[in-house]
């Protein structure tokens, strides 16, 4: 089995205007300096930002645009994600294309970041898709993989490498970071976390290799990250152990019938009782000042009677 050369690009995004003609440029230097690699991967709404005004239809001007990039060069791309006006509905779509040019497949984010990516459609479809002569590649986004039946489903799918551009600019990196570690191990795959910057996240993009061991983690720059894989070591992995010790994927196999708590219809009375999904506001604090204040009136009335009865503590 050949290797395969995939590369990230962490840039600098842009909420107020198109970041396009700076990732077509990006990928010119990127192709221009590593001419060896197959496959490029662009961090989540890349081109143009993380705000839903800018959502436009799919296929559309930018589909095009990235059409001859991938054609231009001769590589699989996957320019992060856009928000996708589809009838009444916004979605957050990546498309994959191959190095003729071609849409390959697209995927919309199963979990968008509720309650606040606001306005947002989940998608339902999962995705995976061949590279001749390569192996399966199967692609999440961001929120998605906080949820880890997304990525083993993948797996389960026969996804080798998993594609997840991110756009990450909370306080939760770090926690970010060893989801894609835990992800790549229990589920033996390589693991392609790529973020942005600025108004496109804070970097620090992540790659992990089926062992759960980090290749490569990015700063907090505009880098361009080639990374080398080699898929017999996923098969490896797999038929022999993450370290030739635990087979996580045979013994979910193994045991798969026992996870009836996800059939269809069945009801959940714990989930149901943590309450709706929304933001968190300040209706606690104001609970808790005005018990406060009742509590300091309450103090103030019986120091005040103390003082006109002549009571003593």
């Amino acid at each position: 089995m050949k290797p395969f050369a995939i590369a990230g690009i962490q840039m600098q995004v842009s909420a107020t205007r198109s970041n396009v003609e700076m990732m077509k440029v990006k990928l010119d230097i990127l192709m221009n300096l590593y001419p060896w690699v197959e496959m490029v991967l662009f961090s989540e709404l890349c081109a143009f930002g993380p705000l839903t005004h800018t959502a436009e239809e799919i296929p559309g001007p930018f589909d095009l645009e990235m059409q001859k990039m991938a054609k231009k060069h001769g590589i699989w791309l996957l320019p992060g994600s856009i928000f996708e006006k589809r009838e009444d509905e916004i979605f957050n779509t990546a498309s994959v294309y191959n190095p003729n040019g071609e849409v390959v497949t697209r995927y919309s984010k199963m979990f968008p970041f509720y309650p606040y990516e606001v306005g947002v459609s989940p998608g339902k479809e999962f995705c995976v898709f061949d590279v001749p002569d390569v192996g399966k590649f199967g692609v999440s986004i961001c929120y998605d993989m906080w949820f880890p039946e997304t990525i083993r489903t993948l797996a389960v799918m026969g996804a080798e490498v998993i594609l997840h551009p991110t756009l990450t600019g909370t306080i939760d990196r770090d926690i970010e970071l060893s989801i894609a570690r835990a992800s790549a191990a229990t589920n033996q795959c390589y693991f392609f976390d790529i973020n942005g910057l600025g108004s496109g996240g804070s970097g620090r993009s992540i790659i992990c290799g089926p062992d759960g061991r980090v290749l490569y983690q990015g700063g907090s720059i505009e880098e361009l990250i080639p990374i080398e894989i080699n898929m017999e070591k996923v098969k490896r992995s797999r038929e022999l152990g993450l370290l030739r010790l635990g087979q996580p994927l045979k013994s979910f196999r193994d045991h798969i019938g026992d996870f009836t708590i996800y059939q269809n219809g069945k009801k959940h009375e714990y989930l149901e009782s943590l309450g709706p999904l929304k933001k968190p506001s300040r209706v606690n604090e104001l609970k808790d000042l005005k018990m406060q204040e009742k509590s300091l009136k309450t103090m103030d009335n019986r120091t005040e009677y103390k003082r006109d009865t002549g009571e003593n503590d």
